[in-house]
């Protein structure tokens, strides 16, 4: 059974042989201009498909997201910049609307140029009147070293809201991550849609880390069809946050070369912001990933991911409390029983750190993985 996508929505899947025989060249269209939010990297080595797309969406409406995978488009100069605007006037030609009304995103290699050959039959290629519908497909076009499609969808009174992401390294996110789409047949305003994809976006993925870096790319967009009709708004959210958590952890879980997800959960900050900054801090220490990986319950590593956030001067150690799961470990002493349920419970798929600052009521909780010999292997190699 597939995920399909809402209604006012259709899909042209392809594989274009940007660099091997799997789906690389992926367009979601609705059936007519649409309210739209986005959010995208702060790197200052923002790609093509970034700058192209934050023009675009400046009036907060869309019609068509157009993706090529394997291929970031990034550091690629004015020629770059033109074959992304080729790109976008082409998928637009085919719809029959303006290109400013049509996304871009790309992901891949940084420093290479399109393959223009081969994405120019692809483009004519893609035809008038779009006829898939599966979300499923559109998650698996987005892929490079994903080992996955990460797709996941929920109700809101008669509306549905459905979103694929992909993403597994160079995933420290500064508003979204490498690419996650969005798409919904609820009706709401733009300005609406934009102020709570925000919210959503700051509290999901905006909170997870596989290795601290912040990808050129990242993009995060949401079209709404309103085929559907209204909703209400308090709802809407609460779907929309469950689709992207979900889609979260499962970039999170999926890290390259991850055994573990890692879930960090800050509690009695100062305030949220500060709770956020002190969970980043544990969840990106690589002395806490690697003691994760083997189930090693080294609670100190997460005393010191905590102690060197030492512009936090109100973080008095006093009044930290640090969690393994539900087993306190500092301040209190766990004996050599409790240590060995510890490994065990460290050894599962989930591994969960909590602590209490002891300052007010401030909370945040972030994702990560382990760190594993796979994750150098996968980057050791990744462009030969």
């Amino acid at each position: 059974m597939t995920t399909p996508l809402p209604l006012g929505f259709r899909c042209h899947v392809a594989n274009i042989g940007i660099k091997d025989g799997t789906d690389d060249f992926v367009v979601v269209a609705a059936d007519r201009r649409c309210a739209a939010a986005g959010v995208f990297t702060k790197s200052r080595f923002s790609g093509p498909s970034v700058v192209v797309s934050r023009e675009h969406i400046t009036d907060r409406g869309a019609r068509a997201m157009v993706v090529i995978s394997k291929n970031a488009n990034v550091a690629t100069g004015a020629e770059g910049l033109a074959n992304a605007r080729e790109v976008v006037a082409g998928v637009a030609g085919a719809l029959g609307c303006p290109p400013a009304e049509v996304l871009i995103a790309s992901t891949g290699v940084i420093g290479r140029q399109y393959p223009m050959d081969r994405v120019r039959v692809g483009l004519a290629a893609v035809p008038t009147a779009l006829e898939g519908t599966d979300a499923e497909a559109v998650a698996r076009g987005i892929m490079t070293t994903d080992t996955h499609a990460k797709f996941a969808s929920a109700t809101c009174g008669s509306a549905r809201v459905v979103g694929v992401a992909k993403g597994v390294g160079m995933i420290e996110p500064d508003m979204a991550t490498l690419i996650t789409m969005f798409f919904t047949d609820a009706a709401l305003a733009d300005d609406e849609l934009d102020s709570v994809f925000r919210r959503v976006i700051d509290r999901t993925f905006n909170c997870v880390s596989v290795d601290t870096d912040t990808s050129t790319s990242d993009t995060a967009v949401i079209l709404a069809s309103g085929a559907a009709g209204g909703v209400d708004l308090d709802a809407f959210e609460t779907a929309l946050y469950d689709v992207a958590s979900t889609l979260t952890k499962m970039v999170a879980r999926d890290g390259e070369g991850a055994t573990k997800l890692i879930e960090v959960r800050v509690g009695s900050a100062r305030d949220d912001a500060q709770a956020k900054r002190v969970a980043k801090a544990i969840v990106n220490s690589p002395l806490v990933k690697t003691a994760v990986h083997g189930a090693d319950p080294n609670w100190g590593r997460v005393a010191m991911a905590i102690g060197k956030c030492s512009d936090e001067t109100d973080i008095d150690e006093d009044r930290v409390v640090i969690r393994f799961g539900e087993q306190e470990v500092f301040p209190s002493q766990v004996d050599t029983a409790g240590l060995e349920r510890l490994s065990a419970y460290m050894r599962g798929d989930t591994v969960v750190i909590d602590c209490s600052l002891g300052i007010a009521e401030g909370t945040a909780t972030v994702w990560g993985c382990d760190l594993s010999d796979g994750y150098v292997r996968i980057n050791a190699d990744y462009t030969t």
